[in-house]
């Protein structure tokens, strides 16, 4: 089946589950301009899904905002730098159960049914190019170059979105839901921590998640602060553009070997998570921060090789400094310099670090303010996340807030403790999409009720148009 073909068989799909039907949400007026009934800020695979799932609830009214130039929203074409995804490749997603639309179903149109067996774990680059071809299939409705600075409540349940960009339209949208599909940054911020940011020259050093050119970084030495995956696929990339020796620094004495997320996909774990109570989620997140994320071992394996590379166990930073235009590195093995820092330490999550909630951000209930966690596995980093229901909405902390927040939903790495990986593991999207959608829909429906029922009680539209006796009947027994 070539992709032409594997086109023609997704209009044919969407056509069987009569995608596209009636929208059968009200419309709103408002002196200011269009009302949207859904703004999804980010349109990459988590924003691209939620929209795909509310067209098909025919909740079309919508629109998905980004940042980025077409083509380049999310981590894949940035600063994503590992070789291929870390899911199993037979996981699906942002399909929602449409088989022509898969990830799958895309790679054989181009590769045959050969070339996906062939496929260990799928390559970055063509998961991009899958989401630019799911993008276009489904003509989704998204504008670029669209970055949101603020969301202001406005009266009557509606949100005034002050955004920025190229695009010569209003510089607002009015949005009656908005739902923050924006990543794995989009619930805080990146984190640098203060041993680097204080005391060695921002030429010097570079967050993973930041643009970098590695042209600039051939022939030097490079330190990687972290232990994650992205610190190991980041020293691969440094060396793979020229680097002559790129060293990870762990704090851990021994890298973990767990997966936590590869138990949590077959054993109900990821789709059924927001149903356990507030002290078995605190519990479950808080074993799997301790124990995070490896690298792959094919990422692993391919660090090593590198004759640059080196590995550093038990190697906390305990001092930086800046040395003749180089950073000296501290750890108990004694000081190493090195000609640039790849600092690759994840991020904080608060929602007063999003400069958009600034004018809701007091309201916003975080886990803190809902659990007190036992001493042994308390934690200021769950502490600081926001408290969400089952549909990924955020709740108040004040009485005052519940107008404020309502009809704001987060859909990012920031609803991990209350709704688990389904937000923010590719994993899981095939069960979050859908309470998602289920939630922001129902919202809809629910502050339109009285309407809608006003409406029912006074439809009187006639549809059978039978007569009893029939009258050809009656002619037949001469009446």
């Amino acid at each position: 089946m070539s992709l032409e073909e594997l086109n023609a068989r997704v209009r044919k799909d969407l056509a069987y589950i009569a995608f596209g039907g009636k929208d059968w949400v009200r419309p709103r007026v408002h002196p200011d301009g269009h009302v949207y009934d859904v703004v999804i800020v980010g349109a990459g695979q988590s924003g691209l899904g939620t929209a795909f799932g509310l067209l098909r609830e025919r909740v079309s009214n919508i629109l998905v905002i980004d940042e980025n130039a077409e083509g380049w929203e999310g981590p894949w074409a940035t600063y994503a730098r590992m070789v291929t995804l870390r899911t199993p490749k037979h996981l699906t997603s942002i399909d929602l159960g449409i088989p022509s639309l898969t990830f799958r179903s895309w790679w054989e149109s181009q590769h045959g049914e050969e070339g996906w067996e062939a496929v260990d774990k799928i390559p970055r680059g063509e998961w991009m190019e899958y989401l630019r071809w799911y993008r276009r299939i489904l003509a989704l409705p998204v504008r670029n170059d669209a970055r949101l600075k603020l969301i202001e409540p406005l009266p009557g349940g509606i949100h005034r979105l002050h955004v920025e960009g190229s695009e010569p339209s209003s510089p607002h949208l009015l949005a009656r839901k908005v739902v923050l599909a924006t990543g794995i940054q989009g619930g805080g911020e990146w984190h640098v921590p203060g041993i680097v940011a204080d005391n060695v020259s921002r030429s010097l050093y570079a967050h993973t998640s930041e643009p970098i050119d590695f042209s600039r970084l051939a022939g030097k030495r490079i330190a990687v602060l972290g232990g994650g995956a992205s610190a190991f696929d980041n020293a691969n990339h440094a060396l793979a553009q020229g680097a002559a020796a790129a060293h990870v620094f762990v704090r851990r004495s021994e890298l973990p070997r767990i997966n936590p997320i590869r138990q949590m996909e077959y054993s109900g774990m990821i789709e059924h998570f927001h149903i356990l109570s507030d002290e078995e989620k605190y519990e479950a997140m808080a074993h799997f921060f301790r124990h995070n994320q490896p690298p792959t071992n094919d990422t692993f394996q391919r660090a090593c090789a590198w004759p640059g590379f080196s590995l550093h166990l038990g190697a906390p930073w305990l001092a930086v400094r800046e040395e003749g235009g180089q950073a000296v590195v501290t750890t108990p093995a004694g000081s190493f310099a090195y000609d640039f820092l790849l600092v690759s330490t994840g991020l904080l999550t608060d929602p007063a670090l999003r400069p958009e909630l600034k004018l809701v951000e007091k309201h916003i209930a975080r886990w803190k303010d809902r659990y007190d966690a036992p001493e042994p596995i308390a934690s200021s980093v769950l502490d600081a996340h926001p408290y969400l229901t089952p549909g990924f909405a955020f709740t108040s902390r004040t009485e005052e807030g519940d107008s404020l927040l309502h009809g704001l939903f987060t859909f990012n790495y920031s609803a991990m403790i209350s709704c688990g990986l389904s937000a923010s593991a590719l994993s899981g999207m095939r069960y979050a999409i859908p309470k998602l959608v289920s939630a922001v829909s129902s919202q809809l429906f629910l502050d339109d009720r009285k309407p809608i029922l006003a409406s029912f009680y006074a439809y009187d539209e006639q549809e059978f148009a039978g007569h009893w006796p029939a009258a050809a009947e009656v002619a037949a027994d001469g009446g």
